[in-house]
């Protein structure tokens, strides 16, 4: 029914258009979920569960580990210690980086159907939306309501709604957030892509992936999504002034990243070395 609709839609006018598909969206965005998190025991579990990660780390210094192919550059050893937030398919790089990162974190719906085998498989406290229930379950996994669609917002509670802001990045910094970090560091965060199209069009790879630090990150035959660098901004903004108005910051530690929202720092700056 859903394709029918859809294969009619350049001929019936925008505004009529929108009158028929509104109540679908309404209820796919945000009814259901509201519905869910009073009737889903999983996602019910879970936003009981996450009270848990409530200001744990409150004062203390975090690291979000992006995908981008400066990770290729990186002294990711450097890290080892940290508390760290990897994200959709970097446990790629576990067996380089000689270990895990702390939490994990990942709400792309193709990732995770394509992926669940790895991501279930994984030890950490795994964050995913709760669009990937029919997937994963289990000790470990903690769902969140998030969706990508207005009003923006940045989540000081983690409980409720949660802003996809078009990059997982966000939704980590939300998570970074409600668990009390003071301070949180990007590396990896090259928000630049070599693959050009519409932002959000799902496209099938024919090759090895340029735009991550693994030429089989998005692989050949792996569905993904094209980036909304612009709407990912946007989001970057409301979480830099989350963070500020909290007496807290973000730093922004990627060699050669392109990303101009937050303070720019350098990676080897950040770790202390040992007096001979």
């Amino acid at each position: 029914m859903r394709s029918l609709i859809y294969a009619l839609k350049p001929y019936i006018p925008r505004k009529l258009w929108g009158w028929i598909t509104s109540p679908y969206w309404w209820w796919y965005n945000r009814a259901r979920h509201q519905a869910a998190s009073v009737f889903d025991r999983r996602l019910v579990r879970s936003q009981h569960e996450l009270s848990r990660f409530k200001g744990i780390h409150s004062g203390e210094r975090c690291f979000i580990i992006g995908n981008g192919p400066s990770l290729k550059h990186t002294d990711l050893g450097s890290l080892k210690n940290e508390y760290t937030f990897g994200l959709n398919r970097i446990y790629l790089l576990f067996p380089e980086m000689g270990y895990q990162t702390s939490y994990f974190v990942s709400i792309n719906t193709l990732v995770l159907e394509q992926c669940r085998g790895d991501i279930a498989a994984l030890e950490m406290p795994r964050f995913l939306t709760w669009r990937g229930r029919r997937w994963f379950d289990g000790d470990g996994i903690f769902f969140l309501d998030t969706d990508y669609t207005p009003p923006a917002s940045f989540a000081a509670d983690i409980r409720g709604r949660v802003f996809e802001g078009s990059t997982v990045t966000y939704v980590a910094l939300q998570i970074a957030y409600y668990m009390g970090f003071h301070e949180v560091i990007l590396v990896g965060v090259d928000h630049s892509f070599t693959s050009k199209g519409r932002p959000n069009e799902t496209v099938v790879s024919e090759g090895g992936d340029p735009n991550h630090f693994s030429s089989e990150y998005f692989g050949r035959g792996f569905r993904w999504q094209l980036p909304d660098l612009e709407a990912s901004e946007e989001a970057y903004r409301l979480a830099k002034a989350a963070f500020e108005k909290d007496g807290r910051r973000v730093l922004d530690a990627t060699i050669g990243g392109k990303l101009n929202v937050f303070e720019k720092v350098n990676f080897q700056s950040l770790f202390r070395k040992e007096k001979p």
